[in-house]
């Protein structure tokens, strides 16, 4: 389009403006009934999914404290500090992990691997339950899951229950599903995948666990049907100095392998759990 024409069609623009406004005509809100959110790669709007809690936090609730740990400075909730692990932390000396101000574990009791499809218990779940247990922490799980179809979901709790069924576990359990090229779950629909995502929490809830879902910023604005979730825990993983996710969780896993905590070799995730004031986690 040469300069001319582009021309034409700013002062078109413009004359209809004009008009609209000198006869009292309103002008089109496009963005009506949504919100402006960044969705960890861009800043986009969004129709906000009905019936679903909103995250009331906001910046100033937060300061970012020596080694990467941030501080929530609101009033609203109470927090707790978690970490997250697996076999990737290695050999873990609990005893020294409280005196860090960690007050609770989500722990990787499994995996379904992401080629062949086996389902695995990771090779430290049961020291690691009973190291942080006896250590005074509150423990949750998570199951790593690549299921293609229902039935291997329903599998995975299953595995996940038979696991856990000896251990005092006081925090929910999570249904962990990712994606990358390469996995088997790669191009698998959205809809599959929450069908998966509802099989398995439904199994743990009907074991007597409070079940969840552990998911990213992308994966909740446009992957899993909220909605249809909004009954069971959310564990969101959104690295940075904030929660901004635009709907309320549960856990938010902030620091991603940067964290150094007394007792565990390795570098780990850091967790805040947000505590309402009528909800008091035993």
């Amino acid at each position: 389009m040469n300069r001319t024409a582009k021309r034409l069609i700013a002062i078109t623009l413009m004359i209809f403006l004009l008009t609209a406004s000198a006869c009292g005509a309103e002008p089109v809100d496009e963005h009506a009934g949504q919100v402006f959110v960044n969705d960890g790669f861009n800043d986009v709007w969004i129709t906000p999914v009905e019936d679903v809690k909103v995250n009331p936090l906001v910046e100033e609730d937060f300061i970012v404290e020596e080694e990467g740990k941030v501080k929530y400075t609101g009033d609203f909730y109470s927090i707790k500090l978690g970490v997250d692990v697996s076999y990737h932390q290695f050999d873990i000396d609990w005893s020294r992990v409280p005196g860090a101000g960690i007050e609770f574990a989500m722990i990787r009791v499994g995996y379904r691997g992401y080629t062949v499809g086996s389902m695995f218990p990771d090779e430290y779940y049961q020291q690691n339950l009973k190291g942080a247990r006896e250590n005074g922490l509150d423990v949750g799980v998570y199951f790593f899951s690549q299921a293609i179809n229902v039935q291997e979901a329903i599998e995975e709790a299953e595995f996940t229950i038979e696991l856990i069924k000896d251990y005092d576990i006081t925090l929910p359990v999570y249904f962990d599903w990712e994606s990358e090229p390469g996995y088997r779950v790669d191009g698998l629909s959205f809809e599959t995948m929450n069908d998966c995502a509802v099989a398995f929490c439904e199994t743990v809830k009907n074991a007597g666990y409070e079940p969840g879902i552990y998911f990213s910023k992308q994966q909740g604005y446009y992957a899993y049907d909220l909605g249809r979730i909004s009954d069971y825990s959310f564990w969101v993983t959104n690295p940075g100095d904030f929660q901004d996710f635009y709907y309320a969780g549960d856990i938010w896993q902030y620091s991603m392998d940067t964290a150094y905590i007394a007792g565990i070799p390795t570098p780990t995730d850091l967790n805040m759990m947000f505590i309402e004031p009528d909800y008091t986690v035993e």
